[in-house]
């Protein structure tokens, strides 16, 4: 008999003897960084996590990009052709809404630290973020969503229903861009154990294709989508972006059952928060 057969032997058993290890004996079996599996087991190196999740995840990533840039890549036009908007009023609206893409990534990290994990903070917001695109594609397909055209220079202001419906799915896409923005990355590397110098190297390598798959989605967004806008009309030109959002939410939930989970552990901010409001109480005192 064989190391490796003898060492199977002793952790699994076999069909007329009892295993002589339990699995926990076995470390090299299970990650050292106490990740877990979807229910909440200890996760298993060979069954979990490294590339084969990972692969997911990248995927998610490019998709997602690709929806956020092709939105806000010709947003300023949009604004201005088909809401009526001046060029000053179009630029600081998008200012505006890009703003808040980066300020809701504080509202992704707090909950994904102290509450609900990577996994679902990533869930719940990509799904607020699905709605959102797909409420702005309405708002872009519907004529009722939209003001007349312009009759010479004259170019009706859009209505308090027309803007509403815009600016809702545009902010619930601020919601959902930033409430992930500080997760994905993250998440991705906890498929790796910190603890196997192996699998810190992959880590490391999967941040460069995480990166390559940020700029893919980028000029995918830049070229293909801005002249679907431009040349096939706006409808089609949001709702290519909605498509590919519920790809990148396909594609992250497919390989649940591969992932790695860490434990919320909770969030610097949240204690810093609590020490400030402590302060404050024993001075008023």
């Amino acid at each position: 008999m064989d190391e490796a057969e003898e060492r199977r032997l002793l952790v699994q058993g076999d069909g007329d003897h009892e295993p002589l290890l339990l699995p926990s004996q076995d470390a090299s079996v299970y990650t050292g960084d106490g990740s877990v599996d979807i229910k909440g087991r200890p996760a298993a190196r060979r069954t979990t996590g490294n590339w084969r999740a990972c692969f997911f995840i990248l995927g998610t990533e490019c998709c997602e990009r690709l929806a956020y840039y092709g939105i806000a890549n010709n947003l300023v036009t949009y604004l201005k052709i088909k809401l009526h908007q001046g060029n000053l009023e179009a630029a600081r609206n998008v200012t505006t809404w890009q703003g808040t893409c980066y300020l809701t990534a504080l509202i992704g990290a707090i909950l994904a630290d102290s509450y609900w994990g990577k996994y679902w903070t990533i869930a719940v917001f990509s799904s607020v973020y699905f709605i959102g695109l797909a409420v702005l594609t309405l708002s872009a397909s519907l004529p009722a969503l939209q003001p007349p055209s312009c009759f010479g220079s004259v170019c009706p202001e859009s209505s308090l229903l027309q803007n509403g419906t815009f600016f809702l799915g545009l902010y619930m896409i601020a919601l959902g861009t930033g409430g992930i923005k500080p997760c994905v990355s993250s998440f991705g590397a906890d498929q790796f154990d910190d603890s196997d110098p192996t699998e810190r190297v992959k880590q490391g390598s999967f941040f460069n294709w995480f990166y390559f798959c940020i700029n893919i989605g980028a000029l995918v967004a830049g070229t293909v989508i801005v002249w679907i806008q431009d040349n096939s009309g706006w409808g089609i030109g949001f709702a290519v972006p909605t498509v590919f959002m519920a790809l990148a939410i396909a594609s992250f939930f497919s390989a649940s059952n591969m992932y790695r989970y860490q434990k919320p552990g909770g969030s610097p901010v949240t204690r810093v928060c609590q020490v400030v409001v402590a302060a404050f109480r024993k001075i008023n005192t």
